[in-house]
């Protein structure tokens, strides 16, 4: 921590001097410049005493993914992630060992940091923290085990479509979503994008839970859930679904093809995530723009910068994400 003396030497004023300004002593006859010199000194001693450390040789990170190796080829949303996680390492001179959620987690202890992909319980979360390694979670937060994260504006990306198809006159919108567990089956996983969906639509007197249908984040239930929904609601069939991932708003354009329902003529269809096969499926795929290998990234920059300095305060980055507009709205 900085002293009196060394702000005083930097200053070049004497201690008294700075003790007083840094006192807001109203008797202390000095200029407006002397004392912005030094708060200025003061600040800037304050926030530079960190070391930074040597890299060591052939120094590994390693990258922790809640989803199995084939689990994570279902959904490509997590393997985006952790290929931004990667080249970003790769470009900061480190090596990388994964760690699949079936694999063993000991290699962990050859590591000099942690990046943790998904979502982990609080039990998971105690496993991973024994190893004493800087930790950075990346799509969840948990600022009570001060650990940094990198998590998704989904309240803003949300409320963002809702808006976009109350502009475009959709007055009653259909929700497809997933239900979601940790690994270790202790706890479901709340989603917020049907949280704010609910919360947003019920605000403006439009929320109907008949036309809310949840089952999982993959193709074949997106596929599954827009036929339940074709079937139960008949005419009375929403004019827009915002599904909660582009895996279920894929297999729901499906459903919608069989049937022969015109989209987005007679039905509009959202996704989320903007998956690279969302722009080749038909028709195109509207959706929200998740920067994934931003978030892979800056996860690596948290977790180096922990690893190369003596940070204490925990970071949250909250990436934003853009509406990207195709055919299927």
């Amino acid at each position: 921590m900085a002293t009196i003396k060394d702000i005083a030497e930097k200053a070049g004023v004497s201690i008294a001097t700075v003790s007083r300004v840094l006192n807001y002593d109203e008797t202390l006859s000095v200029g407006d410049e002397t004392k912005k010199r030094v708060f200025e000194v003061a600040e800037s001693l304050h926030y530079t005493k960190h070391k930074k450390k040597v890299q060591k040789k052939n120094a590994k990170l390693a990258i922790v993914q809640w989803y199995t190796e084939k689990e994570e080829l279902m959904d490509l949303y997590y393997l985006a992630i952790r290929l931004g996680a990667e080249k970003k390492a790769s470009e900061l001179g480190y090596q990388i060992v994964r760690v699949f959620q079936d694999g063993s987690d000991e290699l962990l202890h050859s590591v000099e940091g942690i990046i943790a992909i998904g979502k982990f319980s609080e039990q998971q979360m105690k496993r991973l923290l024994s190893f004493n390694k800087p930790i950075c979670l990346t799509d969840q937060d948990m600022g009570s085990q001060k650990v940094d994260s990198v998590v998704v504006d989904i309240r803003q990306a949300v409320q963002e479509v809702l808006g976009y198809l109350l502009q475009k006159g959709h007055k009653k919108i259909g929700f497809l979503g997933g239900s979601e567990a940790f690994s270790d089956r202790s706890a479901t996983i709340r989603d917020e994008r049907a949280v704010v969906f609910q919360e947003y639509l019920t605000a403006k007197g439009l929320f109907h839970e008949k036309d809310c249908f949840s089952g999982q984040f993959a193709v074949d239930s997106g596929y599954k859930l827009m036929k339940e929904a074709i079937a139960k609601l008949a005419d009375e069939l929403p004019t827009a679904f915002f599904a909660a991932n582009d895996s279920i708003a894929i297999g729901a354009l499906r459903a919608l093809q069989e049937a022969q329902i015109a989209v987005p003529e007679r039905v509009a269809v959202v996704g989320f995530n903007d998956v690279s096969v969302a722009k080749y499926v038909y028709p195109p795929l509207s959706t929200v723009k998740v920067y994934t290998e931003l978030m892979g990234e800056t996860a690596v920059e948290l977790v180096v910068d922990r690893i190369q300095t003596d940070r204490e305060v925990i970071k949250k980055v909250i990436i934003g994400t853009e509406l990207i507009l195709r055919k299927s709205c």
